[in-house]
């Protein structure tokens, strides 16, 4: 039997009926995409665009049609639309089947290269193609990816239409990243539906043809990595403001975006012990003539990258000569198993990303025969470097032939100077990699070659083995002030300290907040201070964190992400068995998920002895709990907030005026999901009665400043005069019991 919630009280009720066989409220249809309410005889979704069915078959649109809960979210994506310049004038004169052939070729193209970079083609509309990033995974480089496949797909389209005598061929291409209602529809198909996709599709219609244009959010994610130049500001239709364009050139950094990015440097704050260590170990791999490895593990954002790039400063200050290679894993596209050592390669020969091969070869050749002194060894090092970079046809290989290739190029050069190699991102690298490092410790343990391995935690259980470890803990109140200080000196506390607490010791949260803050125009340089210059009263949380977050939350089990989205509605903190009830499984399955999130270091566990529960668990940042509540469409975190209040009401029974606060919270944020719904109103009014309620309570038991707070905020929720009214008079009882006189009397005569 198919089954839809009741937007009243949350429960499931069978499809196609008017009223909840629970609470007998009316049924509310619903955009089946997006959640919003369906206005009575709207052809289409306000909100979304989403084509709907006649009025009188409304009900039966929302029982077949609708996303199930489970799967409708809403999403931080990145839109790439690509659409072929002056086609049906080029094809006109061609042979019909040439056309199709051309057109065929050409979508296996973009499909191609959309894929390599981990994106998903959502559509193919007449010659133009969409293509979305974030969605069913994000990943944290998503907008980076996205136009990287944008730069790809101009450069193969110019390639192609000079091989099938159509120079004129060029496709023009729009990236922008926003939020978008995702979904699955009646065929199973992914659907990407929202103001997002409208505007990436009339961004790339303002796109010159062979170019790239992205909007700001776009160009901030990725300026790491691709280097832009300002497009001017447009308006485009939907959109009340003009929107910022960029135009994209080129890729100025390895994969994942090794270029710092332009602007904020924070001095290193926190971090003096880890890279005291750094320098340590590699001072020990030069006088001892040892190869050594040292790991560096964090969290995303916790400054890997930086402790590197200070020990680099450091490197590049001492009088001895260092060689310096560093390479970077990828998680995404073709032959990406030994990418971050062919990285290594292509910039100790200074081969360029889009050389051509007898070019590439002549560099590498040349660099071996630099570092290579011994007549008979370049000749069998340059075959096995050449396979490593695909500059030779990649037929099978032993491995160990290959690993011997390439260990005694990098030792030629430590036997004449130091090494150091920087392995980022090892997270994502696979098994071949890692066991060539091992293979290096071992075979080369007598030349000075020092690793720098960095990555998640999760790394360590990939190579356990590997010592000495660096773990960066998140950084103390103190250091975090000190980062903001050097980055915004005389930023206002109140504002610092809301950064500080929002970033939880993770130093990336606060540069990019920061970062947000100046280009927003929200913070701004007076002299030598920064001031406030606009209203930071609800601090969005930037699109890098978001996506940065979002990719970690989508890396956890199925069951895991949907528990922890669950969790999110209740609270920063919560029991199992809360959990347990909310989610209607049993509390052993629940805790076992619960203890798996605790140790990926998601959660953790506060343990309470003598509460009955033993202890709580709770989100170890908030910000993964926002991130987590961000990606429920609102429908669901209607649902789900009913469904925690319908729980606390049941398990406190006479006693819920304690949590009334709690209580109405859920009931205002269930309003807050869907303002507009039909029953809005009614659940303010639950809201505004359990507060009222509660104060009652206080009073009765002559709590006069606990009962003031619940009248006052339950006054606060109602438009009728008349009550409004008697909330605040009531209030002015609970004054007058406290002691507050002057309070009493301007409460009781309003």
């Amino acid at each position: 039997m198919r089954v839809v919630t009741c937007s009243a009280c949350g429960a499931q009720t069978p499809a196609g009926k008017r009223f909840c066989i629970h609470c007998g409220a009316p049924v509310q249809v619903s955009c089946p995409v997006c959640g919003d309410p369906v206005l009575p005889g709207a052809r289409f979704c306000a909100e979304c665009g989403t084509a709907l069915r006649d009025d009188s078959r409304q009900h039966q649109l929302a029982s077949e049609n609708a996303v199930p809960s489970s799967v409708a979210e809403r999403r931080l994506v990145s839109v790439l639309f690509t659409d072929l310049v002056g086609f049906t004038a080029l094809s006109e004169p061609r042979d019909p089947e040439a056309v199709r052939d051309l057109l065929s070729r050409y979508f296996d193209r973009c499909r191609t290269l959309i894929e390599r970079y981990g994106g998903t083609v959502e559509k193919f509309i007449g010659d133009a193609v969409m293509a979305v990033w974030g969605t069913p995974v994000a990943r944290e480089d998503d907008a980076e990816r996205a136009v990287r496949a944008a730069l790809e797909v101009t450069r193969s389209v110019t390639l192609l239409g000079e091989e099938v005598g159509m120079p004129e061929l060029r496709v023009r291409a729009g990236v922008l990243t926003g939020q978008a209602a995702v979904g699955l529809g009646a065929e199973g198909d992914g659907m990407v539906l929202g103001d997002t996709v409208n505007t990436a599709c009339r961004l790339q219609s303002l796109s010159e043809p062979g170019t790239v244009l992205v909007d700001d959010v776009t160009r901030r994610a990725s300026e790491a990595a691709i280097a832009y130049e300002d497009a001017g500001t447009h308006e485009v239709k939907g959109r009340e403001r003009a929107v910022h364009t960029f135009r994209a050139l080129r890729v100025v950094a390895g994969a994942g975006g090794a270029r710092r990015r332009p602007g904020l440097e924070a001095s290193l704050v926190g971090r003096d012990r880890e890279l005291q260590s750094i320098i340590e170990s590699f001072e020990a791999t030069v006088s001892e003539r040892r190869a050594r490895l040292v790991s560096v593990l964090g969290e995303a954002g916790s400054g890997k990258s930086r402790l590197v790039w200070e020990f680099d400063k450091y490197i590049d200050g001492i009088e001895k000569v260092v060689r310096w290679h560093q390479g970077r894993c990828l998680s995404y596209g073709e032959g990406v198993t030994y990418w971050a050592l062919a990285e290594i390669i292509r910039a100790s020969a200074r081969i360029l990303e889009e050389e051509d091969a007898p070019s590439a070869r002549q560099k590498l050749r040349a660099s071996i025969e630099e570092h290579v002194p011994e007549e008979r060894e370049p000749s069998l090092i340059e075959p096995r470097l050449a396979h490593l970079l695909g500059l030779e046809q990649r037929t099978a290989r032993d491995r160990a032939d290959l690993f011997s290739g390439w260990r005694l190029f990098f030792e030629r050069i430590a036997a004449r100077k130091p090494v150091v190699l920087v392995f980022e991102d090892l997270q994502w690298a696979d098994s071949g990699l890692l066991d060539f490092i091992d293979y290096l410790l071992e075979w080369s343990a007598e030349f000075p070659l020092f690793m720098l391995g960095l990555g998640r935690p999760d790394l360590l259980s990939a190579r356990p083995a590997w010592r000495p470890t660096i773990t960066l803990e998140p950084l103390a109140d103190e250091a975090m002030a000190q980062l903001l200080g050097g980055l915004v000196p005389g930023l206002p506390e109140e504002l610092a300290s809301q950064i500080r607490q929002r970033s939880e010791g993770v130093p990336l949260y606060a540069v990019e907040t920061v970062r947000m803050l100046l280009d927003r125009e929200l913070v701004a340089q007076d002299g030598a201070r920064y001031a406030i210059t606009g209203d930071i009263t609800d601090l969005e949380v930037p699109e890098t964190l978001q996506a940065l977050v979002a990719a970690r939350l989508d890396n956890l089990d199925t069951s895991e992400r949907a528990l922890l989205q669950d969790a999110a509605v209740i609270g920063q903190s919560f029991t199992p068995a809360t959990v347990a009830a909310v989610v209607k499984n049993p509390q052993a399955e629940v805790e076992l998920v619960l203890r798996s999130l605790v140790a990926k270091q998601v959660l953790a566990f506060i343990d309470e002895p003598l509460s009955a529960e033993r202890g709580q668990y709770v989100f170890l940042q908030g910000l993964v709990r926002t991130i987590a509540l961000s990606t429920l469409s609102r429908r669901d975190l209607k649902a789900r907030h009913l469904a925690v209040a319908r729980h606390l009401q049941e398990t406190w029974g006479e006693e819920a005026g304690d949590i009334a606060e709690v209580l109405a919270s859920h009931y205002l944020d269930a309003v807050e999901a869907e303002p507009e719904a039909p029953d809005a109103e009614a659940i303010r009014a639950s809201a505004c009665q359990t507060l009222a309620d509660a104060g009652r309570r206080a009073l009765s038991l002559a709590l006069g400043p606990e009962a003031r707070r619940h009248f006052e905020r339950a006054a606060e929720l109602v438009a009728d005069p008349a009550l409004r009214g008697r909330l605040l008079r009531e209030a002015g009882m609970a004054a007058r019991m406290s002691g507050a006189l002057d309070d009493s009397l301007a409460l009781l005569s309003a």
